[in-house]
């Protein structure tokens, strides 16, 4: 059996998105779609776990948080 853990540093990651836990919901929600048949979004080798591939694709801008949109302030009577 072969160990097809990859180590993949933070930083470049921390760039793209700058909390590590909308980090984590994102790569998350991504390794998901992935896992039920989604596209791959940057080039890896195809024994790279859902995750991985997240991870990757995060790193490259492929895949990162939507902009939200902003609050309307309730105007005063």
């Amino acid at each position: 059996m072969v160990n097809a853990s990859v180590y993949f540093p933070i930083e470049p990651l921390l760039e793209r998105i700058p909390s590590i836990y909308k980090l984590v919901i994102v790569a998350a929600r991504r390794a998901l779609e992935l896992n039920d048949g989604a596209p791959r979004l940057a080039e890896t080798d195809p024994k790279f776990k859902p995750a991985t591939v997240a991870l990757y694709e995060i790193a490259a801008g492929k895949v990162g948080l939507k902009p939200k949109p902003e609050k309307r302030k309730r105007e005063e009577i």
